[in-house]
């Protein structure tokens, strides 16, 4: 008795452990939307055109459609070995980058840089896999606080790696791919040993724990994000003050280990007030009474036998009833890939996904351009403003939309169509091109980025079930490859290199707010069109969050009459 108490407080403990190299993992995995810190590297090496270069960001976004394949290792392969692949990718993809923009080798041809851009944006999809179905398992009652966590913190990975690249290696493109390449690996080899797939919470009681847990990891995450903004408004800080900085930095992302400590202190204490009343009990009771526990034991034994014999007959005749009548799953039951894909819902979410991210990549993967587009010389801060607000855009509409589920059944995806909205509202002031335009619209996209990838994770596996969810969730990032070929790789690179002037020696540059203005506005209307699709899916999918509400009500009352 006394080992499986033991057992179960060091379970509960790497559960947390597990989610917190779960958050480390993706503070780091967000490598992806760190190409406008390099970009002009490769260009000016390269002697690339805008369109060849967006061209290039394409190829490193193509490799999240390769996920389909970290989709279907998901259902098949052990959490450390998905999360060993994605790490070995992402060393030889950025490494490789490294090795070329620190002139250690020669350029690669373009068709080669491609590759290595595709395999290191590939090795995110294995990391963010392993990551999300795992922890959405885990804590299947709470999905919309662990999407927005770990999705808020791949937010902030780039305002992370940016931040501190400026404060060690003062903005050196070259030790910055290096960055890219080393950490994640060594992060990732963390993780390997801790997260490991658990059961969910049982009880309403369990739950509100997990609910406070995540509230600490909010507040932690809310800090950092603070922390990193504050740093950014820094003008040119001296050397003493960039090592402080990264030092209190990396205090603040070990800092969740509180949890995990707290949860083993808490669980050993718990189970030995338990074993001490026990030992009172077994004093306390008669020894006579033992031959009445004896027959009631017995008779209790046999009754349950009686039970399991008429439970294992009833589910036999379930199972062959459903064999005899096979229906396809309705919204909210557990879909394969081509039940959901064959379903309207699903192409619904696809098509809004494509409209937010879609865009939102375009301005990640421009911000460089954008930014001396419109005279300013150093991008650096548009771009973890970008980070950092996204972040702020995942965590609240995460904990967020769960809250009103659980107090009114409001259908996830209205936030999604409140975003989209928002969002276009951005780009026109981006395309009007006032001063201060830039700042306001990079914290808008940003944030509503955000919200658009936080919300539409627990959305799918609410819609579609967590069976398969690996795989379809891996279906829907394809939109990140397409929506960047769509947004930078043809519109925004064959539109800015309309109105750019070539420069000598190859390549192009160009200077105005009329670089980038048609752009901006089309992504526009992109938007507004996303933002009829979310209100169509929250209509259609009203029924189904309005019964995850009764459900839970139901238990939570349940819960309550126990007690009493």
């Amino acid at each position: 008795m006394g080992y499986l108490q033991t057992s179960s407080t060091s379970f509960k403990a790497t559960k947390w452990l597990g989610f917190v190299t779960a958050v480390w993992v993706q503070a780091i995995s967000g490598n992806n939307y760190t190409f406008s810190n390099y970009s002009d590297a490769l260009k000016t090496l390269m002697n690339l055109t805008q369109l060849e270069l967006n061209n290039l960001s394409v190829a490193k976004d193509v490799g999240k459609a390769f996920g389909l394949l970290a989709g279907l290792a998901s259902d098949r392969l052990p959490t450390p070995v998905i999360l060993l692949i994605g790490s070995i990718e992402g060393l030889i993809g950025y490494g490789t980058q490294w090795l070329v923009v620190s002139r250690r080798i020669q350029p690669l041809s373009y068709w080669q840089m491609c590759i290595f851009l595709c395999l290191g944006g590939n090795s995110t999809t294995w990391m963010n896999t392993a990551v999300l179905v795992t922890c959405i398992r885990n804590f299947r009652r709470n999905r919309g606080p662990v999407s927005g966590i770990l999705k808020g913190y791949v937010g902030l990975s780039t305002a992370i790696f940016t931040d501190l690249c400026a404060a060690l290696f003062a903005d050196d493109p070259a030790k910055f791919l290096i960055m890219l390449a080393i950490i994640p690996f060594a992060v990732c080899l963390t993780a390997i040993v801790f997260l490991r797939e658990t059961p969910p919470a049982a009880t309403i009681e369990e739950e509100k724990e997990e609910s406070k847990y995540f509230n600490l990891f909010n507040v932690v995450a809310v800090i950092v994000a603070v922390y990193l903004l504050a740093y950014s408004f820094i003008p040119n800080p001296s050397h003493v003050l960039s090592s402080v900085f990264s030092l209190i930095l990396l205090v603040l992302l070990a800092s969740p280990l509180a949890v995990p400590a707290h949860a083993f202190i808490n669980s050993w204490n718990l189970n030995r007030f338990k074993n001490q009343e026990d030992v009172e009990r077994q004093i306390q009771e008669p020894l006579l009474r033992e031959d009445k526990t004896q027959e009631k034991i017995q008779e209790k034994t046999a009754e349950e036998a009686a039970k399991a014999v008429v439970e294992r007959t009833r589910a036999v005749e379930e199972e062959k009833a459903v064999e005899v009548v096979k229906r396809r799953p309705v919204i909210g039951e557990d879909h394969t890939v081509f039940e959901a894909m064959s379903t309207v819902d699903f192409w619904i979410l696809f098509l809004s996904f494509l409209c937010g991210v879609g865009t939102g990549l375009a301005v990640m993967n421009n911000m460089g351009q954008i930014g001396l587009a419109l005279g300013y010389a150093d991008v650096s801060l548009f771009v973890s403003m970008t980070s950092i607000w996204g972040f702020f855009g995942r965590i609240i509409s995460g904990t967020v939309s769960e809250y009103y589920i659980k107090k009114a059944g409001t259908p996830r995806p209205l936030w999604n169509a409140a975003s989209q909205i928002l969002m276009a509202v951005g780009y026109i002031l981006m395309a009007v091109a006032l001063p201060g335009s830039l700042y306001i619209g990079s914290i808008v996209v940003g944030v509503c980025y955000g919200v658009r990838l936080a919300v539409s994770v627990p959305t799918a596996s609410e819609l579609f079930g967590l069976k398969y969810f690996g795989l379809i969730y891996n279906i829907l990032i394809l939109n990140l490859p397409l929506g960047s070929f769509l947004f930078s790789g043809l519109l925004a690179g064959l539109l800015y290199d309309a109105q750019a002037t070539p420069t000598p020696g190859g390549g192009n540059t160009c200077a105005g707010a009329h670089c980038y203005r048609l752009v901006f506005i089309i992504m526009a209307v992109a938007c507004v069109i996303g933002f009829g699709l979310d209100v169509l899916l929250g209509i259609r999918t009203k029924k189904i969050y309005t019964k995850i509400y009764m459900s839970r009500r139901s238990k939570k009352l349940a819960s309550a009459s126990n007690l009493q």
